[in-house]
């Protein structure tokens, strides 16, 4: 049995980020039952040289709106990135998994081998659409969702595996 483009991407991130807005309200329900200004959650780091939470997710639903797009040869929708809240990142994300819900199956099946290129910092890089999905996208989006969980448990709000993973 094989797997087709759109199921290992569309649905992986609209789970993904629907798991993320049930962290993000968890972490927003802590702040407030703890009397804590939810930007210090939203403004938190790992380590002084990494991105804050907000900066996390903003990333998270730019890779899964991004890969996504240039897979179905959409244009990318911009979002400011202007979030400080966990309101507006809930909204966010919610915006994201719209848009993600707007593409069909067959905008996305059969790119496998669509060439992709990327203007990076470092330079140019190309991909074929297989490898860019399984080898870029995912990795990146999954880190900062990953990240953004890792903050939030760092600071306390209970959390656990299945709020990452989602129910089955």
């Amino acid at each position: 049995m094989s797997i087709s483009m759109y199921s290992a991407s569309v649905p992986v991130f609209v789970r993904m980020l629907n798991n993320l807005v049930g962290v993000l309200e968890k972490a927003d329900a802590h702040a407030q039952a703890k009397n804590i200004d939810p930007t210090v959650l939203t403004g938190s780091r790992i380590f002084p040289d990494m991105f804050p939470l907000s900066r996390q997710v903003q990333i998270a639903t730019d890779g899964a709106k991004g890969g996504a797009a240039r897979l179905a040869g959409v244009d990318i929708p911009v979002y400011e990135d202007t979030e400080k809240t966990f309101a507006d990142l809930i909204t966010r994300c919610k915006k994201t998994v719209a848009f993600l819900e707007s593409l069909k199956p067959a905008q996305i099946d059969g790119t496998e081998d669509k060439a992709i290129t990327l203007e990076m910092r470092t330079g140019t890089v190309s991909f074929k659409g297989l490898n860019y999905l399984l080898n870029f996208v995912h990795p990146n989006f999954y880190f900062h969702v990953t990240t953004t969980y890792d903050i939030l448990r760092n600071n306390g709000v209970e959390l656990g595996k299945r709020d990452y993973l989602g129910k089955p």
